[in-house]
């Protein structure tokens, strides 16, 4: 099934590949750096796109399936299991399905409604049943109890997600090339 082209991934990626730094940071595996660098340069832009929520959502998902591929970590986007989509598996669904433990759910709900939010969440946590293993990517701060990065300009959380997946990826034996040493 071919993606339909997205505005908001185009220019994305597009600044992405104009850049003269973020390959150097890639290298030097600082994708924080290289994530604080797509805030501040593309943001604004990006959220004037389309709904806050929903241009934070393809933004989040954009940056992270890029990085997750240059930081050479296992995941699976977008699949479709046990009747629910879900956003990004990490490494894969097979590990879901035969060790939840090893298993990361990264949800990206486009809403900053809480009760959207815990709704899918819920739905989450009957096919990830070790809840601590859900993490969401909010477009502002809400209090839910789940691990959350919060996609903002400034002071963005979600700027040391893929050290935290690493860490994760590491810590639970799934990340089998042990690039980044956390």
């Amino acid at each position: 099934m071919d993606e339909e082209i997205n505005p908001i991934k185009e220019y994305l990626f597009q600044y992405i590949e104009k850049s003269v730094t973020i390959p150097e940071l890639i290298k030097e595996k600082k994708f924080d750096k290289v994530i604080e660098e797509i805030m501040t340069n593309c943001h604004d832009k990006i959220i004037k796109m389309n709904t806050k929520d929903e241009a934070v959502g393809i933004l989040a998902t954009g940056i992270l399936h890029y990085l997750l591929t240059n930081a050479l970590l296992n995941s699976q986007r977008k699949i479709e299991y046990d009747g629910q989509e879900l956003d990004i598996v990490i490494p894969d669904i097979k590990t879901l399905e035969k060790d939840p433990k090893m298993t990361l759910v990264i949800c990206i709900p486009k809403s900053s409604d809480k009760q959207v939010i815990d709704e899918k969440i819920l739905q989450l946590e009957k096919i990830q049943p070790i809840k601590e293993n859900i993490w969401v990517i909010l477009s502002e701060e809400i209090q839910i109890n789940k691990k959350s990065f919060v996609v903002s300009k400034k002071n963005s959380s979600f700027s040391k997600i893929i050290f935290e997946i690493a860490q994760f990826s590491n810590v639970n034996g799934t990340n089998k090339f042990k690039i980044l040493r956390i």
